[in-house]
């Protein structure tokens, strides 16, 4: 898939991740939108990259949103062919603790947004790219979602983390293989640590201590590598159906 020739919907695009993912796309030139709930830096973000990107307020996991953002995506830019899923969020809670038993709400809340989000956007981009012609490779899209190593290495307290992002995982394949019959690729991130919103307000020196837990390179992961992976993986016709570990070969301890 030729990033120059497409048009890609990034979820949770205007920061982090997601954020490097549209400006590597435009430094591609291609075209990005941005489904992100954070309407401010959405909109800031694709008023300084210009034409080539646009913004919608988008709540992955209801239907009618992300729908709607499809309509207008379709009708600003014309089709769409790269789906980059970033949106996500993170909790904190042991099963059984000082405070208590986990709180079922979290539970639910980190499934709905990181996993069924996830396939929400999945499934109605899919119906969109299935209209797309075909290019020299017999390809019509190209998915990549973002997991992360919890979903192997699991500390203390990522219990509804982990399993939401293990289920990314978990259905990259079967996915990948529903919509081979179409020439839609599917593939995963699963991130290491990597500076992004999340780590924004801690001090230099905690930053520095986590980044040291990385074998090499022994720092925290920079957003544009997560979205160098992402541009190879668009470019590269033969991945698909796997999951990549972008780590510095990081192994998390419990705790």
């Amino acid at each position: 898939m030729e990033i120059a020739k497409g048009v890609a919907v990034v979820t949770g695009g205007a920061s982090g991740l997601g954020e490097a993912t549209v400006r590597k796309i435009v430094e591609g030139g291609g075209k990005a939108v941005i489904f992100d709930l954070a309407k401010k830096n959405g909109a800031l973000l694709a008023e300084e990259l210009g034409s080539a990107v646009d913004y919608y307020y988008v709540n992955v996991t209801d239907e009618r949103s992300v729908q709607d953002a499809l309509e207008n995506t379709i009708n600003q830019f014309g089709k769409v062919d790269m789906l980059i899923n970033c949106a996500g969020i993170g909790a904190a809670e042991r099963t059984l603790g000082k405070r208590g038993v986990h709180d079922l709400g979290t539970f639910k809340k980190v499934m709905e947004v990181n996993l069924l989000g996830t396939f929400n956007v999945i499934r109605l981009v899919a119906q969109k790219m299935s209209a797309n012609t075909v290019n020299e490779n017999g390809e019509r899209g190209v998915i990549i979602n973002t997991a992360s190593v919890a979903a192997f290495d699991g500390q203390i307290g990522q219990a509804a983390y982990s399993a939401s992002k293990g289920g990314i995982t978990g259905m990259t394949l079967p996915i990948a293989r529903d919509l081979s019959s179409i020439g839609i690729r599917v593939m995963t991130i699963a991130p290491g640590l990597f500076e992004t919103p999340l780590f924004a307000s801690l001090p230099e020196k905690a930053k520095k201590a986590l980044g040291e837990m990385t074998p090499f390179p022994s720092r925290l992961g920079y957003p544009e590598e997560y979205a160098q992976l992402a541009k190879s993986i668009i470019e590269n016709p033969m991945l698909n159906g796997e999951t990549i570990r972008l780590d510095g070969a990081i192994r998390m301890q419990p705790k």
